[in-house]
């Protein structure tokens, strides 16, 4: 069984929606291999897949690269994926089968306090997030990247409890299909709308806000 660094937390159709996706999102990685699989869900909300098959070990080895894995299992100076649990002047805290805390000092973002960090870069809760362990842990270099990267960007809305095909779904009900270039996959309901230059990133937020019940953020460029 591999534990994907991404988690379903929403609740009764949307649940079932999301978990047919992932399925489905997952044969698309690994349909081509010799092998069947079962996704779950644990406890804690973490996506867990079951491979058994000729291929398996291959198939887990995609997944892994693809999402992530969650593991209890530690090693410092190595890099894992957590999901943005919340934040306070203290730092970052990751949800990585256990809690991580990555210290404000160790965030490498610039200056502002953890919550400005959040603001500026248009994090949302649950966003899947790449770190290094150690005594402290710190954010990873690629997710730095990542992250600064987006700032470069003509701008992002940020969203969160809600799959691809929705947040497609509801830019097109708002009006906005040419607006934007995607809608990026940042998890399985972490999403982000890619903007056109010119399109104004609040505004888009407020229009397509009124229809989905998520946490939506905008990346300050």
């Amino acid at each position: 069984m591999v534990v994907l660094g991404t988690k379903l937390y929403v609740a009764g159709d949307a649940r079932e929606r999301a978990l047919r996706g992932m399925d489905s999102m997952i044969g698309d990685d690994i349909g081509e291999l010799d092998v069947e699989w079962t996704v779950g869900v644990r406890d804690d909300d973490f996506v867990s897949v079951t491979v058994e098959g000729p291929d398996e070990t291959a198939a887990r080895n995609v997944l892994r690269e693809r999402w992530g894995e969650i593991t209890d299992h530690f090693v410092a100076g190595e890099t894992y994926v957590g999901t943005l649990a919340e934040w306070s002047d203290d730092g970052f805290v990751l949800d990585a089968g256990e809690k991580v805390l990555v210290p404000a000092d160790e965030l490498g973002l610039g200056p502002g306090s953890p919550e400005q960090l959040v603001e500026r870069f248009g994090l949302v809760q649950h966003l899947p997030m790449r770190f290094t362990y150690g005594d402290p842990p710190r954010l990873a270099d690629e997710e730095r990247d990542r992250l600064y990267d987006w700032t470069r960007e003509t701008g992002r809305v940020n969203v969160n409890s809600a799959t691809r095909g929705e947040v497609r779904a509801t830019v097109n009900r708002a009006g906005h299909a040419r607006d934007i270039v995607t809608v990026e996959r940042l998890g399985l309901l972490e999403q982000s709308v890619v903007c056109r230059e010119g399109t104004d990133s609040p505004g888009l937020l407020a229009s397509i806000g009124k229809y989905l019940r998520s946490e939506l953020r905008c990346v300050v460029t």
